[in-house]
């Protein structure tokens, strides 16, 4: 695995993933993008993973988007950067994994970076986290699915201002307007993050991925027809639960909620 990617893992079933470029705030060069999907492609095969936690090295930055002093070489690097294969969309690489991931933003998360924190399943941030949309500024358009995914977030206006001005947003904001979860002091980033993501991977994995298709499929639709879509999804999943997985269910939870006192 490259040295630009680390990976730590936990007994729990928690994998965390660290971009380990900090002397370039952790900018999404063409080889750190490569190794990304190298190491969500090893994950997603390890059964032994369950929850992914994405964050960045250091503390300036999750990631401060594509290295623009690469792309600045040739008009080929952006276009390779934009391209759908997984390899070189960071963002399609998180999403293809197959697994919850969960971003632990520790500074700031810059354009791509941005688009890669949404990326996400769940964003906890540092109370230093701060977030912008610069492709104006520079003269890119998006290409991972921010200027479809920020609206859906917050909503139109308030990405415009975000996507129009290349303004930061802080972390109280992003929590206000609902682009994170949570937002903790930076000693208690990573913590915050191995918890959440200890508390999903107790749960069944193939249950979490039928849960998670059965929200971003509804999530197309009307809320009649999602309503309808859910009845008939978990009457067929539903149909095949036993009583006797209920009781095992039961008594594991029991277990677990005495092991935390």
């Amino acid at each position: 695995m490259s040295a630009e990617i680390l990976i730590e893992h936990h007994q729990s079933g928690v994998a965390v993933v660290t971009l380990n470029r900090p002397q370039a705030m952790n900018a999404l060069s063409e080889s750190l993008r490569g190794a990304l999907y190298d190491a969500m492609t090893a994950l997603r095969d390890d059964a032994s993973v369950r929850v992914i936690v994405l964050t960045g090295a250091g503390e300036r930055a999750f990631t401060a988007g594509l290295d623009l002093k690469e792309l600045g070489a040739g008009a080929a690097g952006l276009a390779v950067a934009t391209d759908p294969d997984p390899r070189s969309n960071p963002v399609r690489a998180v999403e293809s994994c197959g697994k919850p991931v969960i971003g632990a933003v520790n500074g700031v998360a810059i354009t791509g970076g941005f688009e890669l924190a949404l990326a996400c399943d769940v964003l906890i941030a540092s109370e230093t986290a701060r977030f912008a949309d610069t492709h104006a500024l520079v003269g890119i358009m998006p290409g991972w699915g921010l200027s479809q995914k920020l609206q859906r977030i917050v909503g139109p206006a308030r990405a415009r201002e975000m996507s129009f001005s290349g303004r930061f947003i802080d972390a109280p904001t992003a929590l206000e307007w609902g682009l994170v979860n949570r937002v903790v002091p930076q000693a208690q980033l990573l913590p915050e993050a191995l918890a959440l993501a200890e508390s999903i991977a107790f749960v069944d994995p193939q249950f979490i991925r039928e849960y998670e298709l059965l929200m971003s499929n509804g999530a197309s639709l009307s809320l009649r027809d999602a309503i309808e879509y859910e009845r008939v999804f978990s009457s067929a999943w539903n149909a095949t639960v036993t009583a006797e997985d209920i009781e095992r269910r039961r008594e594991a939870v029991m277990a677990r909620g005495r092991a935390q006192r």
